[in-house]
């Protein structure tokens, strides 16, 4: 099966309904071999482009990643970025801000974060966070120290995503590439790796009662990803809804998308100028001689 990442892209000013994007799709590889030498083929390919987006210092792309818990995001990141050199790719993982960050703006937290030209940047969660679970749980709204007249849940949520619209068109108009990626799980395959959590030892550690809590409230998030993937997903900065049912088919999928994002930016080389050539002839003679 091709991968074609233009089919999980959200069009901009599209309306989503997530029952209508599935959470699985058929395997892109038969066998788990295939599927081995593809995932292969692709981490190498990304080391190869990277290597090339380094070099070439002409932009930075932030790759941002959410998704309901155990949807696959630490595996994703792990698996596909394995043959990334970690001097130019960085992974920040957001979670419950800290006192200091409550004293700012909502993006000031990542905007510390955001890549340099030549690196690759990766939000493990991210500023998406405070139109997502901000939102399932306004009491966090109060906690963050907003005048009250800020705090209208009649207007907050669309200021917040002219905001972040806002930003990420800043940040394509300065050359930093955003690629955002929903990882989609259904309700019943995040039960399965609940259980597989509490019953293999070595994942006991990912567990926790808060996740069964945040559980209870799966519709409300999912109205909150709707509402926030049909407002902010745009030209410059889209959201590509990939099936996580399958941890496979969802790292081929994510490993495409990030491939296709590095090629379109058309990257060569650097060209030596005819000084700096002859500097290294001169280098090369003495080094001969």
């Amino acid at each position: 099966m091709k991968i074609e990442s233009k089919r999980f892209r959200v069009r901009s000013g599209k309306k989503v309904v997530l029952s209508k994007w599935r959470t699985t799709i058929e395997p892109v590889c038969p066998s788990a071999a295939e599927y081995d030498d593809l995932l292969k083929k692709h981490v190498a390919e990304l080391s190869s482009l990277q290597q090339l987006h380094y070099a070439s210092h002409r932009y930075a792309l932030l790759l941002i990643f959410q998704g309901m818990d155990s949807a696959g995001k630490d595996g994703a990141i792990r698996h596909v970025m394995s043959g990334v050199n970690p001097a130019g790719c960085e992974v920040f993982s957001f979670k419950q801000p800290s006192a200091e960050e409550l004293d700012h703006d909502f993006l000031w937290r990542a905007a510390r974060h955001l890549p340099e030209r030549g690196r690759i940047g990766i939000f493990n969660r991210s500023y998406y966070e405070d139109v997502l679970v901000v939102r399932v749980h306004p009491g966090l709204l109060r906690s963050q120290g907003l005048p009250e007249e800020l705090c209208d849940e009649d207007t907050v949520w669309e200021g917040r995503y002219r905001s972040i619209v806002e930003m990420e068109k800043h940040l394509y108009r300065n050359g930093t590439r955003v690629v955002k990626i929903f990882l989609h799980l259904s309700q019943e395959e995040q039960r399965k790796r609940f259980l597989a959590r509490i019953d293999e030892p070595d994942k006991n550690w990912k567990f926790s009662l808060a996740d069964i809590h945040e559980r209870k409230y799966w519709k409300d998030y999912r109205k909150a990803y709707e509402a926030c993937l049909h407002a902010t997903s745009t030209h410059h900065a889209p959201w590509y809804i990939v099936p996580a049912d399958s941890k496979e088919n969802a790292r081929l999928i994510v490993s495409r998308i990030v491939l296709d994002a590095l090629e379109d930016l058309k990257m060569a080389w650097p060209k030596a100028s005819p000084k700096r050539r002859a500097e290294l002839q001169s280098i090369r003679k003495h080094l001969s001689a």
